[in-house]
Order: structure tokens, then sequence, then C-alpha cells
């Protein structure tokens, strides 16, 4: 209890310094007078589309014009400096559109497309991961890479392998395809002489992959051979607990500036070796998911073991509170949970992973781990209190764990999840739906506080669109996906700044490293700073602070300056941004087992009989050219790939017909994805 008093007396010294504080309403009422402000890049056909105008009285009338001939082909009007367009699908994408509010001018192009997002995204999500590592081997000692882990300035509480199993998960096919930047190493190939000679735009599809990790190496997808490469410097440096980043290994001169972890009235440590196990549980979990083809059973086993032995030693069974001490005027205190490695519902995370990786063992530990995942849940049910802001936006890169964690025990799970799980996440909804119900959608602190006033907020939005899909996908909420979406605009330029969040510098533009069709990237750069992001893919870099809301241009998008830290990525940051990514998708793939002839659902089927089977997923990425994927099928117990074409150029739908064995007896399933994302459809058999 000495904490809890300890931390509501910190609260009531800074309320009691910061004075008399306007409310959110007070402050909208001397709010500037702008354009529309849209997703720069554009919007996914069959989701939320939303412009915001700053200043627009309600019953504005709003139109969205096609570049090319001016002709208006929506009209709505604004609500509450809202305007909402989700009902313009245009049926395929033929260049771009402007939305145009009477009065207040027109906003940038945008596109409409299927899962345009993901398009764009998915790639750089992943090589944001290839570019900020700190070495060339994952046998590099965390003392040479600064902040002490893979990431630089990540420390061991990147979770890169744990995030980017997940990203392949939900949508393994699309990253099949991208298998040439990376060589055997796992390193980039330096010299584009050095490349494979394969066409960038026919992937390599392993249809009958050996499933004794013998796929060899060039023939991996990157995403892989990146996560192979992270779960191997997690495994070498597991029991490093010295010190990072050159500074020295004894604290004075050090602590004074810097996070360090321990437990209240315990020593500090200065490195959070133990966060290097959860990725090593990730690698056992997607061991038995979709790693079999490229990861052997011996190099499994010794990521197992570590974790059997070490779990307990490294506090890995249950939700750790290190109360962090720092003097930094950004946080400045002992704090519960921080995004510095024990972010709420971490430990839920780890021991979910392990769980799904115990059990797929004839001998495996499976009830110890589901006993701790369920105590884990049982913790986040009891204490997560929203109004704690500790457990939401102090934790900013890593706030998004919390709620992503819960929501998948409930979608891998959700016969083993404690009672109480899904009203949890139903209160987070209400909480979220509450402090999001403002022109930008943007979570607000309290009454009184739209953001940090000192500091960006790069991760908890980058983040919190992944959290509200996860959510949504529990409860079945499209009001609460929507919210997810507003999440996406924000950092596509739906915000005070009207900027994408990431710089647009011609370095990473020329890399193929930035987002294409953004016009207006985020104004400064710290690119050498401790990440030393400057010519880093995808790198997220600043956020408007409070002083921008609700629309002060002017403010919006401020770079340092004495008592404000305004720009800089970090690893965890876009770590943040790409679950948002990762969990987009569970709300928009679908397959489905038709007849091929009727084009009608199938139920039931009789031996011998031809099916289509129809999968819906983020796989066109080419508007102009019919693509490929793959699907699994199951008959008689046996499992095997197939391949699926689009139907025809830009129709987002991939087919395959299957003939049932003439011996069938079992139920015939067509699945896509894996673990929580993993999508099927059955029939059975007449």
């Amino acid at each position: 209890m000495r904490y809890v008093r300890r931390f509501a007396a910190m609260l009531a010294l800074v309320a009691l310094s910061a004075g008399p504080q306007a409310t959110l309403a007070e402050r909208g009422r001397t709010m500037a007078k702008g354009r529309p402000f849209v997703n720069q890049a554009g919007y996914n056909l069959g989701e939320a589309k939303r412009l915001t105008c700053p200043g627009a009285p309600d019953g504005t009338p709003f139109r969205i014009v096609r570049v090319t001939d001016n002709a208006t082909l929506f009209r709505g009007e604004i609500r509450g400096f809202v305007g909402e367009f989700t009902a313009f699908d245009p049926p395929a994408s033929r260049g771009d559109y402007v939305a145009e509010v009477e009065g207040y001018g027109r906003s940038v192009p945008f596109a409409i497309a299927d899962h345009l997002m993901e398009r764009i995204s998915s790639r750089l999500a992943y090589q944001f991961f290839i570019d900020v590592r700190g070495g060339y081997t994952p046998l590099l000692s965390p003392a040479n890479v600064t902040g002490g882990g893979p990431s630089r300035d990540g420390g061991g509480q990147g979770l890169e392998a744990t995030f980017e199993g997940l990203l392949y998960a939900s949508n393994p096919a699309l990253f099949d395809r991208w298998a040439t930047e990376l060589d055997v190493r796992g390193e980039r190939w330096l010299m584009t002489a050095d490349l494979p000679p394969l066409d960038p735009r026919d992937p390599i599809l392993e249809l009958h992959p050996a499933q004794d990790g013998s796929v060899p190496r060039e023939r991996m997808p990157d995403l892989i051979k990146l996560l192979l490469w992270h779960a191997e410097f997690a495994y070498n440096n597991h029991t490093y607990n010295g010190r990072t980043g050159g500074h020295e290994a004894r604290p004075e001169g050090y602590e004074a500036g810097v996070r360090q972890f321990g437990y209240t009235d315990d020593a500090l440590q200065n490195f959070d070796y133990q966060n290097l196990l959860d990725q090593l549980a990730a690698a056992c979990a997607y061991y038995h998911a979709f790693l079999k083809p490229y990861m052997s059973r011996a190099t499994y086993e010794k990521y197992r073991k570590v974790c059997l032995e070490k779990w307990e030693a490294y506090d890995r069974q249950k939700e750790v509170r290190y109360w962090v001490k720092s003097r930094k005027w950004i946080d400045e205190g002992r704090l519960e949970f921080n995004e510095q490695g024990s972010a709420f519902g971490q430990g839920l995370l780890r021991n979910l992973l392990m769980y799904l990786a115990e059990r797929e063992e004839p001998n495996g530990e499976a009830e110890r781990f589901l006993r701790y995942a369920r105590a884990c849940a049982e913790d986040i049910i009891r204490h997560w209190d929203f109004n704690n802001p500790v457990h939401t936006w102090r934790a900013r890169n890593a706030e998004h764990i919390t709620p992503q964690a819960l929501a998948l025990f409930l979608l891998a799970a959700p016969e083993q999840a404690p009672a109480g799980t899904r009203e949890k996440l139903a209160a987070w909804r209400e909480y979220l739906r509450s402090r999001t119900d403002n022109l930008w959608q943007y979570r607000t602190h309290d009454d009184h506080e739209w953001a940090h006033p000192k500091s960006k907020e790069v991760g908890t939005v980058a983040g919190m669109g992944g959290s509200a899909f996860a959510v949504a996908a529990v409860l079945d909420d499209p009001a609460l996906r929507a919210i997810a979406w507003s999440q996406v605009d924000f950092v596509f330029g739906r915000n005070p700044a009207g900027a994408h969040l990431s710089h647009k510098s011609r370095l990473r533009v020329a890399m193929g490293g930035y987002w294409p069709d953004v016009e207006v990237g985020w104004p400064h750069l710290h690119g050498h700073g401790t990440g030393e992001l400057a010519a880093v893919r995808g790198t997220l870099d600043g956020s408007p602070t409070d002083q921008a809301f609700p629309f002060k241009p002017p403010e919006a998008a401020i770079a340092d300056r004495p008592g404000v830290y305004g720009t800089e990525g970090w690893s965890i940051t876009n770590r943040a941004w790409m679950s948002t990514v990762t969990f987009s998708t569970l709300g928009s793939h679908a397959i489905r087992i038709l007849d091929p002839v009727s084009g009608e659902a199938l139920r039931t089927v009789t031996r011998g009989q031809r099916i289509r089977v129809e999968l819906r997923a983020a796989l066109n990425l080419d508007p102009a050219r019919a693509e490929t994927g793959w699907i699994e099928v199951t008959q008689g117990g046996a499992s095997r790939r197939v391949l699926v074409r689009e139907t025809g150029p830009d129709t987002s739908r991939f087919a395959a017909d299957v003939t049932i064995a003439p011996d069938a007896s079992e139920p015939f399933r067509a699945a896509y994805g894996y673990l929580a994302f993993r999508k099927t459809a059955d029939v059975t058999i007449q």
C-alpha cells in the first residue's frame, strides 16, 4: 500500500504545481480554423474513412472529389469537426481523391484500395528491424550495442522476435514473397550486384517444405531469417547482466539520467536480461506453428531447455513490477509498470506462448505455463486501472502489450482464459471510447490534458490501433474497429501537424524506406540520437505534444527545445506500430468453401466432389496483375499447402479448386494464418 500512497501523493503534487487547467472543451473554443486533414496515403476498402476539419461548424457540407476529372462522388456533412465517408467504396483503385469542405479548402490527395494500409506498410514494418540492428551477427555482445540489445537503443525489452513472429502468423503467404533482401546469415546484401537473380514479383512459394529445418537459408522468407537472427541473439545473451552501450560498469554519474530496473528497496540492475527469455518462449511457440521448415529440432530444444530451466529464476512466471527508478524530467519518480520491459501484460504474453509451445509436446509442461498465464490474466483483470496513467499512457511505447496480450489469450485459447477476461476487455473498450470522443479520435489523458506536455507519444498512438483491432476482433465490435482505423489515420497525417509521423528524408525515399504517396512527413529528424535512425526504413520520428491540441498549427510539430523532447523515434515505438499492422488483419481476412459452379457456400460435400476454396487476405500488392498465395488444406489428418491464384487483376480474391478424396471420411478443412490469426472453413463428408 505504501507504493499506492506514494503514487497518489506524487499525482497530488503534480496537480497542485500545475495550477488551474482549462478543460478540453474550453481549449476547443479557441481552436484555429484549418483545412481538411485526411490519411495522406489513403483508406482501405470496406473500412472506416474519416476526415477532420478543425473549426468547421456542424452541418458544413463536404464532398469527395476524383482528382482526374473533378467529379463529385460522395457528399456528406461535418459533425463534431469530423466528416464520415465510410460508405464511399469505389469499385476499384482508379486514381486519387481529395476531400473538399465548403469554405475550408481541399485536402491532400489520397487513394482508396483493398488492404491499402497493409499493402504499403507490411514490408516496412519489419524492414525497420533489419536496419536498426546494432551489429552484424547474433553472436554480438550487448555491451557493444547502444542500449544493450539487438536493436540500437532497444535494450533487452525490444521483444523483436515475439512481434516479428506475430506479424508473420498474421499473413504468411505475403511475407513468403520477400526472400532476397537478407543473405544466409540474416544480413543485408550490401551491393545490388550481390542479390540472387530472382524476379521480385515471383515469390518463392514453398508448397511442400520439409519439417526438419532443412529449407535452405536462401529460400527462407526475409522475415523468418530476421526472426531467427533475433532468437539466436536472445539465446546467446540470455545470461548477460553487464554494462550497456559503452557506459561504465559502475553507476556513478550514470544513474542520474538513465532509467534503471529493480524491485523497490532492492539493488537496481543495469540490464534487463530476463526479457530475452520472452523471445525464446516466442520462438518455441512459433516452432510448432510455422518454424519447423526453417529451424531444426536441435535449435528448438536448446531454446526450450533455457526457458524451462531459467523461467522462475528470471521471474518470467508473473507480471513483474519493477518500480523503475528514474530522475528524468519526463517521468521522474518510481513507476510500477513502464516501457522498459515490464509492461502490464508482458507476463501473460510470454506464459501464453510457452503454454502454446508446451501443449504440443508429448511430455510437455503445458499445465505449468497455463497456470502462470491464468495467474497473469487474473492479475490484469483485478488490477488494470484505466484511471492510473502508469497503467496506460505513461507506459507509452509498451502500452499496447496489455490489451493485446489479453485479447490473444481469448483468441488463441478461449477455453483456458479465466472468468472476467472478456469483461475486462469490454471495460477497456468503454474507456477508449470515452477518451477518443474528439475531432482526432485521439486518446486523451484526462479532462484537462490531451497528451504529454513535454514529450512525444509516438508509440502509444502507433500501437493503439493494434490494441483496438485486437479487442474489436474479440468483441466483434465494428465501432471499435473504426476507432482503430482512426489511430492509423493519425499516424498518416490526420493529426494537428497534418504530417505523417515519419520524417520523409530523401535518403529514406531513395532506400525505398518510406510510404508511397505520402506528401508531408514529420518536419524534424533526430537522426543521430542513440538509435541512429536517419538511415532506417519505416522509422516513426515524432508526434504532437499537448500544446498542439486541439489544433494549434505553430505548436503541432515542434522540435526539441528547452523543457520539450519533441522528436526522436525508438525501436519500441516501431514495435508498437508493427503490432498495428499485425492485428489489422483480424477483421478483414476470411476463407470459405464454395460450389465452383454456383458460387454458393458449402457445409457438406460428397466424396470425389470438386470444391472451390476462396481466400480474402492482404495479398493484393499489384492492382495490374493477378497474384498468388497459398492456403492449407487438411484431409484425413494430413495437411498440405495449395496454391491459390487471384481471380483477376485487383479482385483481391484468391481461389483454388480442390477435389475431396474418394475415400474421405473425416471433415475437410481449409485454413490460412497461424495461432490467433488462423482463419478456417470446414465441410463435413456425407
